[in-house]
């Protein structure tokens, strides 16, 4: 007995479907290229007879991966997670499929992705930092694959970038709690070379302190890894043992803010009575905890879908190359300010 199964082809797709095979094809291929009704027919008899796009021979006979390769700093704060959606929404109406690789803001990992990201030929490459080592600069330049940095407005992008301005985001935060009359305004972050985001959100904390007040900042230097809540309820109390009169504090994230004010909770701080605290990135949890945490609102998921039209754009013979999309961001003032 054979009991060998039957390979479902694309000329099988189309006759369930009562279209033509090159249908067939766009709509996996170049979904935008057919109508929304055509695309579901053929999506249809797709996961009925289940056909699987043979993808090398699809990307020898195109010359196109379709593959766009996304190396981020970390998966673990949702924001970064939003940035992804968008950016898979965008690339499946092109029909182009997101590769996703997490660095934990190691700079040596980093180089080492983007390597092997460029190894599988992709037609893009997404990248959440915005200062890379030399090697990888390198990498990419020669391999001449269209970058796009996210998530910061570098000075010089390798090819275009799409973000907003960190350090203005810093200043931001840290003007509004000067203008609620604060006096005694501490930072709480990270310092670590694959983290240029948030040295640039103490540098904007810097910027506006520096000419007012003392600067009180208490910097953790973890070689990799997310710090989250915990470390910001262990901040709380090395600040306070430092500057025990404090009454403000800028959190590098919302995580560690969330942290701290739980902390402050447990010693029986009153929140913004005794001690404003503020975060960065407007979580879910920022918004709908019942904290209330004021915060720098970015719009993640914003970025990501621009992020894929610039592709796109790319792929129809535009040429991008140093395009700069600053989306800009939000304080939000909620009632831990």
């Amino acid at each position: 007995m054979n009991n060998t199964k039957k390979t479902i082809t694309m000329i099988d797709v189309a006759k369930d479907a009562g279209v033509g095979t090159m249908t067939v094809s766009r709509a996996l291929r170049e979904p935008t290229k057919v109508s929304p009704e055509t695309r579901q027919t053929v999506m249809t008899s797709v996961m009925k007879l289940g056909y699987v796009i043979d993808a090398t021979a699809a990307a020898l006979s195109s010359k196109r991966t379709r593959i766009v390769g996304a190396v981020v700093s970390t998966l673990d704060q949702s924001i970064f997670a939003e940035t992804i959606r968008g950016l898979t929404n965008g690339l499946q109406a092109s029909g182009q499929q997101l590769l996703v690789a997490t660095t934990d803001y190691d700079k040596d990992k980093e180089s080492e992705l983007i390597s092997a990201m460029i190894g599988r030929k992709p037609e893009a490459i997404i990248l959440t930092s915005s200062e890379q080592s030399e090697s990888a600069i390198s990498l990419i330049k020669a391999a001449n694959i269209l970058t796009i940095e996210t998530w910061e407005i570098p000075k010089k992008p390798i090819f275009a970038a799409v973000g907003f301005s960190n350090r203005d985001a810093g200043q931001s935060i840290t003007k509004h709690l000067l203008e609620v009359g604060r006096k005694k305004i501490a930072f709480l972050g990270v310092d670590r070379d694959g983290d240029t985001r948030g040295r640039l959100r103490h540098q904007g904390y810097c910027d506006v302190i520096e000419n007012k007040h003392q600067n009180l900042s208490e910097l953790q230097s973890p070689k990799i890894g997310y710090l989250g809540p915990d470390y910001g309820a262990s901040g709380l109390n090395m600040i306070l043992k430092k500057w025990p009169d404090v009454d403000a504090i800028v959190c590098a994230s919302d995580a560690i803010a969330f942290g701290v004010y739980c902390e402050a909770n447990r010693k029986g701080i009153q929140v913004p009575t005794d001690l404003a605290i503020t975060g960065f990135g407007d979580f879910d949890y920022a918004r709908d905890s019942g904290v209330g945490l004021t915060t720098v609102r970015i719009n993640g998921e914003k970025i990501g879908q621009v992020t894929s039209e610039l592709i796109s754009e790319s792929n129809s013979g535009v040429d991008i190359s140093g395009r700069v999309v600053d989306l800009g961001f939000e304080v939000v003032r909620r009632l831990t300010s």
